[in-house]
């Protein structure tokens, strides 16, 4: 078997302009992967940064804040509805209607504001109070967790 040493450099140079951690190409009865080994965590010792990275491996990438920082803070405002279950949030009783609500619209306390689909159920969401719906914190299909804030109720 011979070795293809030009295609295997041509396989991690796609690689490295990807990002991609592997890739495999497969001809007739020959078959190369290149793979990149995984980049080690960032870990804090003591409040201090661990090692850096070794050589050769690329920077990480940043990735917004997560959601729930954004979600975690607004738990604390009184008009907070939070998802009573883990599921799947709708915004809208089917994908062919417009949304239950929009930001700016104003609800009444009991008014379902969106559907929770769990175990094939889809559970109506209601207003825990009347107000007017400041921000929608989750997206339509989005899936929720217990306690998560789903929108906010002025």
């Amino acid at each position: 078997m011979q070795i293809d040493a030009d295609a295997i450099r041509q396989l991690a140079k796609l690689l490295d302009e990807t990002g991609l951690a592997e890739i495999e190409i497969a001809e007739k009865d020959s078959r190369i992967r290149v793979v990149r080994p995984a980049a080690p965590a960032q870990m804090t010792i003591g409040g201090h940064a661990a090692p850096a990275l070794p050589a050769g491996l690329p920077p990480p990438v940043a990735l917004p804040p997560p959601v729930e920082a954004e979600g975690s803070v607004a738990a604390d405002h009184p008009g907070a509805l939070k998802s009573p279950m883990v599921g799947v949030a709708w915004l809208r009783p089917d994908p062919n209607t417009k949304p239950f609500i929009q930001p700016g619209e104003r609800v009444a306390e009991g008014q379902t504001v969106l559907l929770i689909e769990a175990m094939k159920t889809f559970n109506q969401i209601k207003a825990h109070r009347g107000g007017t719906i400041s921000r929608i914190m989750v997206a339509d299909g989005s899936p929720v967790e217990y306690a998560e804030v789903l929108m906010l109720i002025e």
